[in-house]
């Protein structure tokens, strides 16, 4: 039976641009669903109208309860080592946020410091950002309440578990980073907002400011800030001596300045040292004495490292490890050794040198994965975190004199992954260039199985191999999953983000949807069960497959999406997202943009997939605006009679934060309403 969607109201808006008459009828729709009554109840009419045939359908509560099995387990993250203390997050079992811990010594017994299940009736409030002080005396740590992206610092002392009476206010987008001597920190903070604009309005002067401790926020000290450019984020770090302030700038994508703070010195001069221009990425990640280690883009799309001696007056860099033939990740100083990870067909291989660059072998790893490592250049004990699609992360406590590994910390899982079959093909995109995808199953699923298609494919970000119990839950019931490295991510460097970028924005949709035919023509997926999903930039990028080839999907699930590419920059952070989709106010861009928009490009009289579309009505990063427009001017559209449905979450955001049990809800609600368009059978879990 055909649904009847919620009346919903439409109002004679529209825009000249550059020629263009653009009409947005359902403009009132940005409004605050938590200010805005008629947006609140129109909110509840379409949760209301998606409960009710989402609980109607047999495979929820089954993926309900492979979800949550698959998710319990205790899962540790990675220690950080301060003195004799080990610091470390947990996930335990089926609770909704992790929890914080301490260990007196490697194998002491952990103790409880921070659990933020306490902290709200409906547990929604979440341990953000923390540190420990280099005496591991002291703990900040950032709260997150309900998912938005603003956070409060509190400082907690180990030994009493005694909360202090420092905070911080109006902190976003940034880290913690303690000085040397345990005085203090160093924080990232935005001015306080015009009240009643905190959820929407425009970021813009970013600062980065040192709390002395046992003082008020008024007498935190200004560090850095830049006034000429509102639009640029500051990020901290201290050196693990203690003698440098390490500061990264950027107004978005991969473009990043690096400055210095000598901390040693009374008046905290502000010193950059590379990157000015922001034509490439400048990244430091530690020093040997005045030596600064950094990788960089400039002249090698896949990186390079290189070296900065900062006792001299104009410092210059100078090459220790040239472009290799595949991208660097990550780097850091560990145990006298510099251990970069570089990208191996999407997956992780780690590679160690010694501090002047001689290679000096790799880091064995358990199999085909992702991985990193902590520690510090001094200390030869390290931790090395891995992960993979059929393998939870596990935490191997690492000694870099000798390679030697021993578990640290591995979660049990109630579930066999040794069924599970990992396999990796390159396809052709429509342009030629060849575009690498996994494929999760079963072992013994050979013949077309519904499949559920994942991408994202923007702002340099990889999808490498990683346990997502999520993910899984469809895989255990006899699904194919399968994850896209399209271009406008990291895997390749930066060639392959900047083909999947700006004017280069349509490569990413067409080796998505190259993707799909490749799991139809070979056999893989169902001719009509492939379920496509994504978030965020994921978002976007399903709903704008999804207006370019409805007929080739059977569901769609674009959740938290960027969907009103004319009008994205107007909200929070918005204004940091031009450098990878483009700037709406040049026309060029604005063309682009035109063609792409999710909203803009609705195919009526064409029959479309079942859509789903998930968003919260705390996502201050992605305003849950795009999503409600979106949703709107799908069911108001001729585009066939299978179902248009939005479903809203309350008191969550763009993801960080979120309760497991949200999360396990709302991915049983995809998975059932993806089974029921892709024809997958499930059984019991």
């Amino acid at each position: 039976m055909p649904l009847t969607y919620p009346q919903t109201r439409r109002v004679d808006v529209s825009e000249s641009r550059f020629g263009h008459e653009i009409a947005d009828p359902y403009r009132w729709l940005e409004n605050d669903p938590r200010r805005d009554g008629e947006v609140a109840r129109w909110v509840q009419e379409q949760t209301a109208l998606a409960r009710g045939h989402l609980d109607g359908l047999p495979a929820r509560e089954v993926f309900r309860r492979q979800i949550s099995t698959l998710f319990d387990c205790e899962q540790s993250g990675v220690p950080l080592k301060r003195g004799n203390r080990y610091f470390h997050t947990m996930r335990q079992g089926l609770k909704n946020q992790a929890t914080l811990h301490v260990r007196e010594g490697v194998d002491g017994p952990d103790r409880l410091l921070l659990d933020p299940n306490e902290w709200s009736e409906d547990s929604a409030d979440a341990i953000a950002e923390w540190d420990a002080s280099d005496d591991g005396a002291h703990v900040a740590y950032g709260v997150q309440r309900g998912g938005i992206d603003w956070r409060e610092i509190k400082v907690l002392d180990v030994a009493t578990g005694e909360t202090l009476t420092d905070e911080i206010k109006w902190v976003r987008f940034g880290n913690i980073a303690w000085a040397k001597d345990g005085s203090g920190f160093f924080y990232s903070r935005y001015p306080e907002p015009e009240p009643g604009t905190e959820a929407q309005a425009n970021v813009a002067n970013h600062a980065i400011y040192f709390h002395q401790l046992g003082t008020g926020q008024a007498q935190d000290r200004l560090v850095h800030a830049t006034l000429d450019r509102p639009d640029l984020l500051h990020l901290a770090g201290v050196t693990d001596d203690g003698r440098y302030l390490i500061i990264h700038s950027t107004p978005g994508a991969s473009m990043t300045m690096v400055s210095v703070v000598d901390l040693t010195t009374a008046d905290w001069t502000v010193r950059t040292v590379a990157g000015a221009d922001f034509s490439a990425e400048w990244s430091a990640f530690g020093n040997d004495g005045t030596t600064l280690f950094v990788v960089t883009s400039e002249g090698a799309p896949r990186r390079r490292i290189v070296t900065f001696d900062l006792a001299e007056a104009a410092p210059q860099p100078r090459e220790i490890i040239g472009e290799a033939d595949s991208a660097l990740e990550h780097s850091w100083l560990v145990g006298g050794r510099l251990i970069l990870s570089y990208l191996v067909d999407a997956s992780t291989e780690l590679r160690r040198h010694q501090l002047d660059g001689t290679p000096d072998g790799i880091v064995e790893l358990p199999g085909i994965g992702s991985a990193g490592i902590r520690g510090t250049l001094a200390d030869d004990e390290a931790f090395l975190a891995y992960t993979s699609f059929n393998a939870p992360l596990t935490i191997y406590r690492y000694a870099v004199s000798t390679g030697k590994r021993t578990v640290w910390a591995e979660p049990a899982i109630d579930f066999d992954l040794g069924e599970i079959a990992v396999d990796q093909h390159v396809y052709a995109s429509k342009d030629g260039t060849k575009v690498p995808i996994f494929v999760i199953r079963r072992k013994g699923v050979q013949a077309p199985a519904p499949t559920l298609l994942y991408g994202y494919g923007g702002f340099s970000i990889s999808l490498t191999p990683y346990y997502a119990p999520t993910q899984l839950a469809w895989v255990a019931q006899g699904g194919t999953l399968a994850i896209a490295n399209i271009r406008g991510g990291g895997e390749y460097g930066r060639a392959w983000h900047d083909a999947g970028r700006l004017a280069n924005k349509q490569n990413s949709y067409d080796d998505f949807i190259a993707a799909a035919e490749f799991l139809r023509d070979q056999g893989i997926a169902c001719l009509d069960g492939i379920a496509i999903q994504g978030e965020s930039n994921g978002g976007l990028l399903v709903g704008a497959v999804t207006n370019q080839r409805p007929e080739l999907f059977a569901a769609a699930l674009p959740g938290i999406g960027v969907m009103d590419l004319l009008r994205f920059h107007l909200f929070t952070g918005g204004t940091f997202w031009k450098y990878d989709f483009g700037d709406p106010q040049d026309e060029a861009a604005f063309e682009n943009l035109l063609r792409l928009s999710p909203y803009h490009n609705i195919a009526a009289g064409k029959p479309y997939p079942a859509i789903l579309v998930t968003t919260a009505d705390a996502d201050d990063r992605v305003v849950p605006g795009h999503s409600f427009k979106y949703a709107a001017a799908i069911q108001a559209a001729e585009i066939g009679s299978k179902p248009r449905l939005l479903l809203v979450e309350t008191r969550a955001g763009h993801g960080a934060g979120k309760p497991l049990g949200k999360v396990i809800a709302e991915a049983a609600d995809m998975w059932a309403f993806a089974a029921c368009w892709t024809g997958l059978e499930v059984g019991r879990a």
